[in-house]
């Protein structure tokens, strides 16, 4: 988690909402990503799918069963979907999403095979989102 919160870092200094992730094989990071949105202009480039699509080109294929994903911010439908179809085996992340998350609409969104586990470095991951948040308000 500590990886997926460098990240969100990183996505910080570019001014982007900070989130960040980390795909894990065993103990190697075979994909990392940051929010990009912005900078990319594109609605679709969360973290989540950064680090999947980075993931998925480092073992040559399109599912992640063995892997586990650690996003400081809980996914999003979106991101749960891509999720679900990738086949990932874990999902661990920092903050709920109480607005956006992808539990507010459903627990099935993601792979029936895939283990999630919230709320780890929770505050920590929540206090990046604040302090973002708050700078925008000033």
């Amino acid at each position: 988690m500590r990886m997926a919160i460098t990240e969100a870092l990183r996505a910080l200094d570019k001014e982007e909402v900070p989130i960040g992730a980390v795909v894990v094989a065993g103990d190697r990071i075979i994909g990392r990503g940051h929010n990009l949105v912005e900078t990319l202009c594109d609605a679709t480039a969360h973290a989540e799918m950064q680090a999947i699509t980075a993931a998925m080109s480092a073992l040559g294929g399109k599912y992640l069963n063995d892997c586990t994903l650690y996003v400081t911010v809980e996914p999003c439908v979106m991101c749960g979907g891509a999720l679900a179809w990738s086949q990932i085996g874990r999902v661990v992340y920092g903050a709920a999403d109480p607005k956006r998350g992808y539990s507010t609409y459903s627990e099935r969104i993601m792979h029936p095979r895939t283990e999630v586990v919230g709320g780890v470095l929770a505050e920590e991951c929540e206090q990046v989102m604040k302090e973002f948040f708050s700078s925008l308000r000033k």
